[in-house]
């Protein structure tokens, strides 16, 4: 039996970059060689896109890791290593994405196509050949392959549906998707039958195809998480409209009229917006009721009796709600980065660079390599490395970190 997972942790690790090659052109009878060192290749990003044919997050509840391949190392003759292709992870539609360790949201992935680059790779090393200058004839170094970013994520799925049904256990949501679609949920007569979300395609005729979720029953106190409550709300929130259905059966906990103020209550506490969302009301399993005052719409699953009317219904407010949200384009989700180099003082006392490009400039060299050591001086002062240390008050003695490299602080 298939199982619906609706919540993971995800380790992505994109690929290294390979590294510059360090060689010189010698050949006979040519006076004048030099250096002829390949780059290497980029390794290959980690993007993670929605896709509206994936159903859960199952595929990693067991296999949390994923990898993507290495660029290849340079070599002589200006040959450049070859890049590697970007990795594609799968998504469903409706995946939040969160740093596992510091629960900040970093992407929000709503419709097929929206994609977010999760890991950057790292870039290919620059072979000795792209560093001959007037000053430097014959550059004996060149940059390694830089490491590919990894983190840990957690994934959360919240459906997204064209209706919700909301009730208590046991109010008939079950047997009402099975009628009114193809799902084919478990149903019984015991509470919490339903454990995890079902989704249904209703066809009624001359109307347009729409998306029933049936959500496991929503019980007093669920919006403070009760009864899993908040794993079940969560998936109630993208819904474009709600289906309350109330137990008419003599057998139910509370009247229809109190079922319909605690789900409302639970509702509200959760997301007060959710107390605004269209939505359709009505008795549930009146084939079993007993005279029981409701004043609305009633259905039985069973008998079939109110189906056809609630279906209608429904789409109705589903076509009004389509009509009223404008296209939206397929989204690629960007984080910008600072434009300025960023300086910070580190928990141990440390001034530490965090730049991204100017930690790459130190990573990728060989810090034993004099040639190599001031190429890097060089470097950072045209990125304005000593300007932000300056700026962020940074005074001689002081100890500075980038990358794996780490300084007293002088002055100019």
């Amino acid at each position: 039996m298939s199982q619906f997972v609706d919540e993971c942790g995800l380790n992505l690790r994109a690929g290294d970059g390979g590294a510059g090659s360090v060689s010189f052109r010698r050949e006979a009878h040519v006076p004048k060689g030099g250096p002829d060192g390949g780059d290497g290749g980029d390794g290959g990003n980690i993007w993670l896109e929605a896709d509206h044919n994936v159903a859960s997050l199952l595929s990693f509840r067991d296999h949390p890791h994923r990898k993507a391949e290495n660029g290849t190392h340079g070599s002589g003759a200006k040959r450049h290593g070859k890049s590697a292709e970007d990795l594609i992870v799968k998504v469903p539609e409706g995946t939040t994405i969160y740093d596992l360790y510091t629960e900040e949201l970093l992407a929000d992935l709503v419709g097929n196509g929206d994609k977010w680059l999760a890991v950057r790779a790292g870039r290919g090393g620059r072979g000795n050949a792209k560093f001959l200058s007037n000053r430097r004839r014959a550059p004996a170094f060149a940059e390694q392959g830089e490491e590919g970013e990894e983190r840990w994520l957690r994934l959360e799925l919240k459906l997204l549906a064209d209706v919700a049904l909301v009730g208590f256990p046991n109010a008939g949501k079950s047997t009402l998707i099975s009628r009114i679609s193809a799902a084919k949920p478990r149903i019984a007569d015991y509470p919490f039958t339903t454990l995890e979300p079902n989704l249904g395609v209703v066809r009624a005729k001359g109307r347009t195809d729409f998306i029933v979720a049936d959500i496991p029953g929503l019980i007093e106190g669920a919006s403070t998480g009760k009864g899993l409550g908040h794993q079940f709300l969560r998936h109630i929130e993208r819904a474009r409209v709600l289906l309350v259905m109330l137990d008419l059966a003599p057998t139910a906990d509370h009247p229809p009229q109190e079922q319909l103020r605690i789900l409302e209550q639970e509702l509200g506490n959760y997301r007060e917006e959710l107390l605004t969302r269209p939505r359709v009301v009505v008795g549930s399993r009146s084939d079993v009721t007993e005279d029981q005052e409701f004043d609305g719409m009633k259905l039985s699953s069973f008998t079939g009796e109110g189906l056809e009317q609630v279906v209608h219904q429904l789409a109705d407010l589903v076509e009004e709600v389509r009509n009223a949200i404008p296209e939206r384009p397929t989204r690629i989700v960007h984080h910008p980065e600072p434009e300025d180099v960023q300086v910070e003082r580190s928990q141990d006392g440390i001034w530490e660079v965090t730049d991204r490009d100017v930690i790459r400039t130190v990573n990728l060299n060989d810090l034993t390599n004099p040639d190599a050591l001031d190429y890097i001086h060089s470097r950072l002062k045209s990125m304005g490395v000593d300007r932000a240390l300056h700026r962020a008050g940074v005074k001689d003695g002081e100890t500075v970190r980038i990358g794996r490299l780490e300084f007293d602080y002088e002055s100019e």
